[in-house]
């Protein structure tokens, strides 16, 4: 399953890249080719482009912020393939998450 998505908190240092890993990793170990963008207090940092975002079969946003530029992500609003969940849950229960997308 291919996977992107977003992680951005408001001070955008410590569960931004927390939740960043925490995702690829689970989603890698599970067999999922995974890429979370940051947008944290570096700004955008490992930037998706419009064909990743497209090829995803699930989007996750593990934000507590608006994002920037989240129109990139309306079809897939739209197709309601888009689970959102807090950075700080998505370190604590990562398994839970996959679980949870892999159950869609």
């Amino acid at each position: 399953m291919k996977i992107v998505g977003v992680s951005a908190c408001p001070t955008g240092i410590a569960h931004t890249y927390m939740a960043q890993e925490a995702i690829e990793k689970e989603g890698k170990k599970r067999g999922h080719d995974v890429k979370i963008e940051t947008q944290g207090s570096m700004g955008v940092e490992n930037e998706l482009d419009q064909a990743e975002i497209d090829a995803a079969d699930i989007v996750i946003f593990a934000v507590s912020i608006d994002i920037e530029e989240k129109e990139r992500f309306d079809e897939k609003v739209a197709a309601d393939k888009v689970i959102t969940i807090d950075p700080g849950e998505a370190i604590k229960s990562t398994k839970d998450l996959f679980d949870r997308i892999e159950s869609l």
